[in-house]
This record gives structure tokens, C-alpha cells and sequence, in this order.
């Protein structure tokens, strides 16, 4: 668990739509699916406040390895693991014809308690702007890209297709809480 609270986060939903722009006018208010949603972020993560005090056991790390631990738990999220690679390497050097692709853990956004999200990482990049004697990064800008996962990726019975239809309950919950307006406030009397 990572907790980082970044100045913006840019969503983009991309409709899925029957036959995209060249849809034929009969099929022109279906829906193949959830849309495609995608999320942007850029965070800066910084730990010279426990640099400040590096004797203290929870700053112990901080300050001999800087960001290191932080930016590692980061990417690793996108690269398989060790023993995976070995694995498939095992399995090609004795012959095996088809090796499956390795499965990764299951990445989860949270951006409050109603919006929690399966999430896979499409875009990453750190820039570490300052360091310590040692050269171990102090502060950094991560800048993260994530599509959610919906249940057209994942099924209904995955817990990540669980989480999102979830996720969508609640969105739906919460847009009853829209209030309407009255045509009057658009200029028109009603809808000819």
C-alpha cells in the first residue's frame, strides 16, 4: 500500500459504442460495455521530513535508502517477477512449445472510499529531482497512467470485476443525487 495524494487526477471514458462513428442509425444508442476509462496522475513523493529525525525506527530506511523502497514497490507493479522469468526460461530451455504469459497481482486505485477501482498500469515514469550524499533519490515526480479494468476484462467472478461493477453501483447511486433542473432554466417550455 502506497498513499500519495496528487494535485490532479485526469480521467478520460471512452464510449463503447455498436460500430463506433460508422454505426448503422438503428444500432445508434447501443452499448457494447462500460466504457474505457483511463486515469492520470502525477504525484511527487518526498522523505526529507524523515530525513530530519533518522535515528527514529520508522525513518531508519528513509535515511540510508532514500526513495529506493517507495519507488521500487511502484514498479515493480509492472515488471513480473523473478521467479516468473526464471520459470518461463526453465520451461523454454526444456522444450516446453507454449509458455502462457505471466499473470500479475491485481492492482487496485483507491481515490476515496467510493471510488476504488482494478487497475492496470499503462504509463509510468519517475523523475527524481534531488538526493542525498549517497546518491539515493529524496524527492521525485512519479507520473502514473492506468486503465480500469472493467468486467469485460476480468469477468464477473474475478474480484477485480467485483470491485468494479461495485464501483459502478455507486457511481449510479450517486448520480440520484444530481438535481435535475427545470427546462424553464434552459429557456424552453418543454421538449417539441
Amino acid at each position: 500500500m502506497l498513499q500519495y495524494n496528487p494535485d490532479t487526477v485526469t480521467r478520460t471514458l471512452q464510449v463503447q459504442a455498436i460500430g463506433g462513428e460508422t454505426a448503422d442509425r438503428s444500432e445508434a444508442l447501443r452499448l457494447k460495455g462500460p466504457p474505457v476509462e483511463t486515469i492520470k496522475l502525477d504525484a511527487e513523493v518526498d522523505v526529507t521530513d524523515q530525513l530530519e529525525f533518522p535515528d527514529k525506527s520508522e525513518n531508519r530506511d528513509a535515511a540510508q535508502l532514500g526513495l529506493h523502497p517507495h519507488l521500487a514497490a511502484l514498479e515493480t507493479i509492472i515488471y513480473p517477477t523473478s521467479a516468473q522469468l526464471l520459470s518461463n526460461n526453465a520451461l523454454a530451455q526444456s522444450g516446453t512449445l507454449e509458455i502462457a504469459p505471466m499473470e500479475s497481482l491485481l492492482t487496485l486505485f483507491v481515490w476515496s472510499k467510493s471510488r476504488i477501482v482494478p487497475v492496470r498500469l499503462t504509463d509510468f515514469s519517475v523523475t527524481e529531482d534531488a538526493f542525498d550524499a549517497a546518491l539515493n533519490p529524496i524527492r521525485a515526480k512519479v507520473s502514473i497512467g492506468m486503465r480500469v479494468l472493467n468486467v469485460n476484462d476480468l469477468g464477473f467472478s474475478h474480484k477485480g470485476g467485483s470491485l468494479f461493477m461495485t464501483y459502478l453501483q455507486q457511481k449510479e447511486q450517486l448520480a440520484t443525487k444530481n438535481q435535475g433542473g427545470a427546462l424553464s432554466a434552459l429557456g424552453i417550455g418543454g421538449i417539441p
